[in-house]
């Protein structure tokens, strides 16, 4: 299960890598660092809502769960 977690969290921080190296080349404003942090935010909780799904047991759990990923897929959807 750790394996899993880490391939996760590597491809997160490629996926994050290649952002930065796609970038024009401009330095990145105060508001720009504040909306990808804030992306990054909802991106962990994301990965950590989903994970936590795919153990979740109860059917009462695994729809708190599923509500969560798609608030924070909408609001993903807005940054």
């Amino acid at each position: 299960m750790a394996r899993g977690w880490e391939s996760k969290s590597i491809e997160v921080q490629q996926d994050e890598a290649s952002r930065r190296s796609a970038g024009s080349g401009h330095p990145a404003t105060s508001q720009e660092r504040a909306r990808q942090q804030q992306r990054r935010t909802l991106e962990l909780a994301r990965a950590r809502a989903a994970a936590d799904l795919e153990r979740a047991t109860t059917d009462a759990h695994r729809a708190m769960l599923n509500r969560a990923i798609a608030d924070l897929d909408d609001r993903l959807g807005r940054i």
